[in-house]
């Protein structure tokens, strides 16, 4: 018998109350649909997969008392070509550190659950939960692309941000090598790079980051969310685990390549009390830099998280989601620019102190790596067919 599925209205994403944290959270259910069978969604990080915003339905399986819903398979990772014409995109906005960056893949198979990249899955008309994670999308022509844009007469070099979206080393890196193919590009013009990863994968292209790290080229920061790893399997069920992380920053430390460690996101009651020890690990590794990110939970991501957290930790629910409201101003998520990195409140405060007097006892953040553009020449443009149009 076919599986079935409701097709209703899709309605707006509701605002929980915002009086500290309640009964409102048994109520989440009904907010994203029917939560998807464990077996389903085994080693993802998402709970659930409801449709995207903009779509005008909102189709979710249910029992239909034929056990209809056994026939369903699990969720598996596909890859679809993005055929997309312009590689290097760019912002203006004020609290980030870059103006320009690349995002070799769309979609993240690492499936941490807080990832604020998720709602954009939502313009493709998928959904930001278990799509986010399952249905990815590769640019094999990034390199090309990249090629081109930088020999254009009017390119300018600055510092390109990689990984400021999704991972450039996920899981289908491997497969694909779309991002070794940008670094070699990037070697060969002389063009810095910043990469941010939570992959061991990065290692792979040691040869090419040590070389450009030579030039001051290049500097790799990971991620380190826990030193828990049941924690990590948890929250970030697909990326390399903590240990290997740290094990990463070692070697890439000792080959020469600028890192930095990210305490990042930081969640209240959950991983927080980590800061100092996630730190001296970093700093044992050869890492001299650091920072750290307030958990961001725009759009459909406060509600994923919420769901995530109701079936992992429902005995501590309540209290983080109280303690982020604390730090967003009575609200779940602030996107002004200046605080939704870092948040506001006494709990805010504490935690940037925190922060900051285990980097100076350390001795990190002592000085900062900047990259140079000395070195870079335009790219010679190869032939090309010219368009029409």
């Amino acid at each position: 018998m076919a599986r079935n599925t409701a097709a209703l209205k899709h309605p707006p994403v509701p605002e929980l109350p915002s009086s500290p944290a309640g009964d409102y959270v048994d109520d989440l259910t009904g907010i994203l649909g029917v939560a998807v069978e464990f077996e389903r969604r085994r080693g993802r990080g998402a709970q659930s997969n409801a449709s995207g915003r903009y779509e005008p339905l909102a189709r979710i399986a249910f029992d239909d008392g034929w056990r209809t819903l056994d026939e369903l398979p699990p969720f598996k990772t596909t890859v679809t070509n993005d055929a997309t014409r312009k590689i290097i995109t760019r912002n203006d906005s004020p609290d980030i550190g870059f103006d320009r960056s690349i995002n070799p893949y769309r979609g993240c198979e690492h499936g941490c659950v807080y990832c604020f990249a998720r709602p954009t899955h939502a313009y493709l008309g998928l959904s930001p939960g278990l799509d986010f994670e399952s249905k990815l999308f590769v640019k094999p022509e990034a390199a090309e692309l990249l090629e081109k844009e930088l020999s254009a007469d009017a390119y300018t070099p600055k510092v390109i941000a990689i990984g400021t979206n999704t991972d450039p080393y996920q899981p289908i890196e491997r497969r694909y090598k779309v991002m070794r193919r940008i670094l070699e590009v990037l070697d060969r013009a002389g063009h810095p790079v910043g990469i941010v990863t939570k992959s061991a994968l990065v290692l792979r292209d040691l040869d090419i980051l040590a070389r450009m790290a030579e030039r001051n080229l290049a500097k790799v920061a990971l991620s380190v969310t826990t030193l828990d790893p049941e924690l990590a399997r948890r929250m970030e069920p697909r990326a390399a685990t903590p240990m290997r992380r740290l094990e990463t920053l070692r070697r890439l430390s000792q080959a020469g390549v600028p890192t930095t460690v990210m305490v990042a996101p930081v969640i209240p009651a959950l991983n927080d009390t980590e800061i100092e020890r996630i730190l001296e690990a970093a700093y044992t590794a050869g890492v001299r830099e650091a920072g750290y990110v307030l958990l961001r939970l725009p759009l459909e991501v406060r509600d994923l998280f919420h769901e995530w957290l109701k079936a992992n930790y429902p005995d501590r629910a309540n209290h983080v989601i109280k303690l982020i409201r604390d730090m967003r101003g009575g609200k779940d998520y602030d996107a002004e620019w200046g605080k939704r990195m870092k948040g506001t409140g006494p709990y805010a405060w504490m935690i940037g102190r925190r922060f900051e007097m285990a980097c100076e006892k350390l001795g990190i953040n002592a000085s900062k790596t900047t990259l140079t553009i000395e070195h870079f020449r335009k790219p010679k443009p190869g032939a090309e067919q010219l368009t029409l149009f």
